[in-house]
Order: structure tokens, then C-alpha cells, then sequence
């Protein structure tokens, strides 16, 4: 099994992970080795290898430079799994993944439809990026594994939720509803760790829904009473963070 991974200029890296920036391909692979032996309860015999990639800003994402396809020899040519094949295969010039392999299972994760549908024109790009999507995908794969319906259809696609939930975080919130339990047999105050009933978990991203959230939170109190008016408390940061804030104050 062979991991393949987007190396990216040192100015690419300090906006993609800034937190963790690297030298050479050598130091990321350690790093990676590092971050999965804290998470996972075996040794990941696999290996790592990198293609070249730049950020676009204006699309949020790593493109590929160069053929990736490149990257792996014939004689190890055999299964693909490509996460988001489409993001991966927009630009693509070199010999088509369902060539080079002999079978490709694209993971869709994003629904890049909608981030086109809030741009300028925003209708036109969208119907122009569900046709290169599906295109793309359909000439590379040949099966597609979507993990949501909220993305668009796909040919020879199937909806299941492949990716898993690490049994790390399934421990911790064990641990964190034991002692919830023992608090609230002890009889306590604050038993709960949720005190405000709902909540919006989300990177403070326009196209993450804080657009519809804030519209909706506005209907809502327009006709509640006083005592009944949604009040919202956010926790986090995002590239669009100031201007969800401004607009919610503007809205009240």
C-alpha cells in the first residue's frame, strides 16, 4: 500500500497547514508517520510518496503539477483510491487513472457545487463545474463511493460512509459521559457537558451554511417572543469568521 501525498512550496504550506511547515518531503513523511502512531493502535506498514501541488487560493484547494499518474510504477498499477477524484483530475493532462490501473474507486467527499454557487455568476459555474464533474470522474473511475447525497450524482456511483470515526475519539467521549453520569448521580450542577441545546459544528466558512443559518435564526425570532428569541454563541475561528460576525450583528 502506498500513501500519496501533495508536496507544497514552502509559501503554499505557511496557508494550507502553517502550524506544521517542512523542509523537505523526508521531514513530512516523519511527521505523518508521528501523527498516525499517536492515533492508531498498530504500526501502518505502508509507504509514502509525493507528487508535486500548489494552492489555489481562489478554489480553496491543492491542484496537482504534472501528471500524478507518474508517480507510481507499472508494476505497482493496481488498485486506486482517489479522494476526491474530480478536485484531482480538473487539470489532468497525462493517461487516465482507469488506464494506468486496473480498477479506481473514487471517495467523493466535497460538494464543490455549492462553493460554486455562491461565487459571481454563481449559476453558470455550478452547471459547467456538474458537467466537468462528472465527466472527469466517469473517464477515471470505475466505481464512485459518495460518503453524502448532499453531493451531486455520479455514474456508476454508490452513498456509504467509508471513511470511519477513529476509536480515539469513540474513547473520549465514553470517558467524557462516565464522569457526566457520575456527576449527575453524585447530584451535582452542570451534569450535562451540552447546556444550550443545539448546535452548529462548522469551520466559520460562508459555504459551510452560516449564510441559511443566520437567515433562518433571523425568520424565527421575527415572530418569537421575547422570552423565546434564539440567542447563538459561536466557538472557533475561519477565513470568514469577521465578516459571519458583522453580518449577524448587522441582522441582530
Amino acid at each position: 500500500v502506498t500513501l500519496v501525498v501533495p508536496w507544497l512550496p514552502m509559501c503554499d504550506q505557511k496557508l494550507v497547514h502553517p502550524n506544521a511547515v517542512f523542509e523537505d518531503p523526508e521531514q513530512q513523511k516523519q511527521h505523518i508517520r508521528g501523527w498516525l502512531a499517536a492515533r492508531v493502535e498498530f504500526e501502518a506498514k505502508f509507504d509514502i510518496i509525493f507528487y508535486p501541488g500548489r494552492y489555489a487560493i481562489d478554489k480553496g484547494s491543492i491542484v496537482p503539477v504534472g501528471d500524478v499518474t507518474e508517480c507510481v510504477s507499472e508494476e505497482e498499477a493496481d488498485v486506486a483510491v482517489l479522494e476526491e477524484p474530480e478536485h484531482l483530475t480538473w487539470f489532468h493532462h497525462g493517461m487516465r487513472w482507469s488506464t494506468k490501473f486496473r480498477h479506481v474507486v473514487g471517495i467523493i467527499h466535497t460538494n464543490y457545487l455549492e462553493y460554486a454557487r455562491r461565487e459571481k455568476d454563481g449559476e453558470r459555474k455550478e452547471s459547467l463545474l456538474r458537467s466537468v464533474n462528472a465527466t472527469v470522474a466517469r473517464v477515471h473511475c470505475h466505481k464512485i463511493i459518495k460518503l453524502s447525497d448532499a453531493v451531486q450524482d455520479f455514474a456508476r456511483s454508490i452513498t456509504v460512509n467509508v471513511h470511519g470515526v477513529s476509536p480515539h475519539f469513540i474513547e473520549v467521549g465514553r470517558k467524557i459521559a462516565q464522569s457526566t453520569e457520575e456527576r449527575i448521580r453524585q447530584g451535582e450542577e452542570g451534569g450535562s457537558s451540552f447546556t444550550k441545546g443545539g448546535y452548529f459544528i462548522g469551520k466559520v466558512v460562508w459555504a459551510k451554511g452560516y449564510l441559511e443559518l443566520l437567515e433562518r435564526v433571523k425568520e424565527y425570532n421575527a415572530t418569537a417572543a421575547l422570552e423565546d428569541k434564539l440567542v447563538m454563541d459561536v466557538f472557533g475561528d475561519g477565513d470568514d469568521f469577521k465578516d459571519v460576525k458583522e453580518t449577524a450583528k448587522r441582522e441582530k
